[in-house]
């Protein structure tokens, strides 16, 4: 009869292979990066991932979830006052238009062209709506892509597909992938943090779920740690009653002790990542309060995020907490604002949903200019697809809504080394299909990792017998011409 240690013993041998096949690749790192990231000794990252010299060093993604309008926002087509109501039944036959179950029983799919006024702005002359008039202001400093295209058409697929590079659950996300293949600046912080803004349209909104922020079959050390609004910035971090820092130091000590030995046994990198968790989060009750506090901002830097700045969970108030985290060590943030799904009403909609994020994206990155920190920032803006130029249910002159359109939409970014002031791809005259430089979403995932230093196709973790990587097995590319 096998015993528990033999048992145990089985197990070793067989994580054997799985630590040692990994240690190299973590003595490696220790060398290569600088500073504080070298004391990621359970790091798994070979060494071969870093290729070039990284033009940006952290990450800000503005996820706008429900997919804004680009019609109404960045991709103006004047022409389509001329066809107003126009009936496109036809022409989507002749596309090949996806059709999805809130407009396939539409009897017409008449056009609808936006009600609100458009303006060129910066040295590129790109065209902005007026629902955008502090974004105007930064035309100079963004890079806007208007061919973005993904094949997702739905919200829970598209989201996956933009925030883990796959339509299958079970699989990391973007900020996981980042966490993983950049290490750590601070010991006191988590590498990736999201925030929940929020939004005044709307109430019904889609769900989301936590795999858009999980580490899927990454170490759980990996995982985004998400931030609350209100009360305790993270759950369970506040000692209880009657327990002060010192027992919770050795309380934490004893428990270490106990998955060390479990550990050494079984082998099991889990019980490290959870050992991790628990010293992250005895650290996190001194940093955390601090960092969220932002009592201590002047009085110029909430006039410059606008009248919502000093709202808890707020846009503006997490865009200001994001820079703190970049300033803090944080690598990559991600701030979820939803109310996008706009298939009806549009026009009375979209614009609170302007109003919440317009000025904090402009204040942000300003606040990042000024402080020197937007040169090595990466600031992205954009939702998961983009919204049909035939108006979804019954359309007026000033009323309309939008379906799902994934083969255009429209993106921007800036700072870490984007070209500003720079348009970039087209779209035909309906604003439906791409006429010119096509960006597709894992294109963009394979820019981002570049302009971190990152090889796309060296980032890669061992998974059921493959080498998973953020990009898939398609080509893709590094969207060259918007960067410096």
């Amino acid at each position: 009869m096998k015993t528990v240690a033999d048992f145990n013993a089985a197990i070793s041998r067989r994580q054997f292979f799985r630590k040692n096949g990994t240690g190299l690749g973590a003595a490696s790192l220790a060398t290569l990066l600088p500073g504080t990231l070298s004391g990621l000794a359970n790091s798994t990252v070979p060494a071969t991932v870093k290729k070039v010299a990284p033009k940006a060093r952290r990450v800000i993604y503005l996820s706008m979830l429900g997919a804004p309008s680009q019609l109404d926002l960045f991709d103006y087509k004047p022409k389509l006052k001329d066809r107003f109501a126009e009936d496109l039944s036809g022409y989507l036959k002749e596309q090949g238009q996806r059709l999805t179950g809130m407009t396939s029983g539409q009897a017409k799919f008449p056009l609808a062209p936006s009600v609100f006024k458009f303006k060129q702005h910066g040295k590129s002359g790109a065209w902005i709506s007026e629902l955008l008039p502090h974004t105007a202001k930064m035309a100079d400093d963004i890079a806007i892509i208007k061919s973005m295209n993904t094949e997702a058409i739905n919200h829970e697929p598209a989201n996956q597909l933009c925030y883990t590079g796959t339509q299958q659950n079970g699989k990391p996300s973007l900020g996981s992938w980042l966490a993983y293949g950049l290490g750590s600046q601070n010991e006191d912080l988590p590498n990736f943090v999201v925030l929940h803004a929020q939004h005044t349209g709307p109430g019904n909104v889609q769900a989301i779920s936590s795999r858009l922020w999980g580490s899927g079959f990454l170490p759980g050390k990996f995982a985004g740690v998400a931030f609350r609004p209100k009360g305790d910035p993270v759950l369970y971090l506040r000692d209880a009653p009657g327990i002060d820092r010192d027992l919770r130091r050795n309380m934490l000590d004893s428990l270490n002790t106990l998955n060390q030995k479990s550990y050494d046994s079984v082998g099991d990198p889990e019980i490290q990542t959870r050992m991790q968790q628990y010293e992250m989060a005895f650290r996190m009750q001194a940093s955390v309060p601090e960092l969220s506090d932002l009592t201590s901002e002047s009085e110029q830097i909430h006039k410059m995020y606008g009248p919502q700045s000093k709202t808890p969970g707020s846009f503006a108030s997490s865009c200001i907490l994001a820079r703190r985290m970049m300033e803090r060590g944080v690598q990559f943030v991600q701030i979820f604002h939803r109310g996008w799904d706009q298939h009806g009403n549009l026009p009375a909609n979209i614009k609170p949903q302007c109003d919440d994020i317009d000025q904090p994206c402009w204040a942000l990155v300003q606040d990042l200019k000024q402080r020197g920190l937007l040169e090595d920032t990466l600031v992205i803006w954009g939702g998961e697809f983009g919204r049909t130029v035939y108006s979804q249910g019954q359309l007026s002159e000033t009323n309309y809504g939008r379906d799902h359109h994934p083969r255009a939409f429209s993106m921007w970014m800036a700072g870490g080394g984007v070209k500003g002031g720079h348009v970039y791809g087209e779209t035909d005259d309906f604003g439906y299909n791409i006429t010119a430089d096509p960006v597709h979403i894992s294109d963009l995932h394979t820019t981002i990792l570049h302009q971190l230093g990152i090889d796309h196709h060296k980032l890669t973790f061992k998974y059921q017998g493959l080498d998973q990587k953020l990009t898939g097995v398609n080509p893709t590319r590094v969207i060259s011409e918007i960067l410096g």
